[in-house]
């Protein structure tokens, strides 16, 4: 939406064929599960079955809190749990290329238990918790490069502080962190272009078009299995829109990935709560919504050129324009019940009661819900999806660790740690611990960020070496004081 003025019977068959069958072939005869791909209009999950998302925006690591705004009030876990209780199925999670700076979460309250797991923690291990306690309610999660930074939305893709290259190699770093986990199904590659952002023009500075197939290709060199959400642009030939919100050029000029049924259209939508437009003022109105939703979006779904996603829209409802723009885009993107998934997906905008020309799902206490707004979402919920179980695709997460002595010369001492993943499914955070014999202290160290209590260390992964895959090693050094310590017994776990 405009940043400007926003703040803030297969499974009983198989089950008959296969009475021995392992979790994982238990996981895939439930529709959604594993990683997607798209035919035609359609998403489709691992064995072909059409899938629908229907989801909520959850923002907040993209702003200076660099994490998900309410946890200063409350358990990310028991937010988590209410989304699936209210029948959402997917979490679309914003965030700006500063969480790869070793950015540390603000405004989390840990007191009486609360997040008592996200303590000493960086926003990147803290967007793990996220996607693995999601994948174990049967969420799926799509991650969204919101900003380049936490300073505010950018129009292009690119700024002079965050250039093309970096945006793609943070790109890539998700797409390796999340590997083997099919909770992660995509990344919405950069959040509503806007003018001077183009679609089809062939300048590669400001072409939105080649610049999401650049940034697609990489994504799917790292993870070949990943839905790319490509969102459209404000302006194409004269005609303008919604920031992100005109696919008018996606038809005559399609994005192109070296990856066959990837791509996902997304289009963002908004209410006069946000900015007026010409529609809301139409002598027609509402009944010319759907016309205006044909050009911008809709045909791309309705001429089965590609799948859509609605990835933002909202209202704050105060308006009875803007009530009738909610009962018209529902409608528009048809109830679940009458055509099951061969739908439009979509996710809303927003769980955050703190999206100050929408609101949220949540009202300001950040636990009570608006059920006039949910109502009007009841029919377009879809179901939700297979618990991953470890939030790691259905494998074992498990790690071992070697500690060296590379160096010890009496007042001091360099030592080496080596992370091995040990178990069936890609790591994304590790953390390994061990108790001293004598008066040691950890004077420095690189490539892991610790905690000292006493003799007991306990060091976790920086942002760049938390994703290990199946087999993959990762290290970390560090200097102490004094010398003498010896090997002590080291202990990995995967968090």
């Amino acid at each position: 939406m405009f940043r400007s003025l926003r703040r803030a019977l297969c499974a009983v068959t198989a089950a008959l064929l296969l009475p021995l069958a392992g979790a994982q072939t238990a996981r895939a005869a439930d529709p959604g599960a594993g990683y997607w791909h798209t035919s035609g209009r359609q998403i489709l999950d691992s064995a072909d079955r059409p899938v629908r998302i229907a989801g909520i925006n959850w923002f907040g690591f993209e702003t200076g809190n660099h994490v998900v705004h309410g946890l200063w009030s409350r358990d990310y876990k028991s937010m988590i749990d209410q989304m699936k209780s209210l029948g959402y199925n997917t979490i679309r999670l914003p965030y700006s290329d500063d969480l790869f700076k070793g950015t540390v979460p603000d405004s989390i309250d840990f007191s009486g238990g609360k997040n008592a797991d996200l303590q000493g923690l960086d926003s990147l291990q803290v967007m793990d918790r996220i996607v693995t306690y999601a994948g174990r309610d049967g969420l799926k999660v799509i991650l969204d490069r919101h900003r380049p930074d936490s300073g505010g939305q950018s129009a292009l893709w690119y700024t002079p502080a965050v250039p093309e290259s970096t945006w793609i190699a943070d790109l890539e770093a998700l797409a390796a962190r999340y590997a083997g986990q099919d909770t992660v199904i995509g990344i919405d590659l950069h959040n509503e272009p806007h003018d001077p952002a183009c679609w089809g023009c062939g300048d590669t500075a400001v072409d939105w078009r080649l610049a999401a197939q650049r940034a697609g290709n990489a994504v799917l060199s790292v993870n070949s299995r990943l839905l790319v959400f490509v969102e459209g642009v404000q302006t194409y030939d004269g005609v303008s829109g919604w920031w992100g919100g005109n696919l008018m050029g996606a038809g005559q000029y399609p994005v192109r990935l070296d990856v066959a049924n990837r791509v996902v259209y997304s289009a963002h939508d908004y209410a006069t709560s946000v900015a007026q437009q010409s529609w809301f003022s139409d002598p027609s109105f509402p009944a010319n919504m759907p016309g205006v939703w044909d050009k911008y979006w809709g045909y791309l779904f309705k001429q089965n050129i590609a799948p859509v996603w609605v990835g933002e829209f909202g209202t704050t409802l105060q308006s009875s324009v803007d009530q009738k723009w909610l009962a018209a885009l529902v409608s528009y993107l048809r109830p679940t019940g009458t055509y099951g998934a061969d739908s439009i997906s979509w996710t809303f905008w927003s769980w955050n009661p703190d999206s100050g020309d929408t609101g949220g799902i949540l009202k300001d206490d950040w636990t009570t819900v608006d059920t006039v707004k949910d109502g009007y979402l009841a029919s377009v919920k879809a179901p939700g999806f297979p618990s991953t179980g470890d939030g790691g695709g259905g494998g074992t997460a498990a790690c071992a660790a070697v500690y060296t002595v590379s160096s010890d010369w009496g007042g001091g001492f360099n030592a080496d740690v080596k992370v091995t993943n040990t178990g069936t499914t890609a790591l994304t955070s590790w953390r390994v611990t061990w108790t001293w014999s004598g008066s040691q202290q950890v004077t420095s160290m690189w490539n892991a960020t610790y905690t000292q209590s006493g003799a007991t260390v306990s060091a976790v992964n920086a942002a760049h070496n938390g994703a290990v895959p199946v087999g993959g090693s990762a290290g970390f050094g560090f200097g102490g004081t004094p010398g003498g310590a010896g090997t002590p017994t080291v202990t990995c776990t995967a968090t």
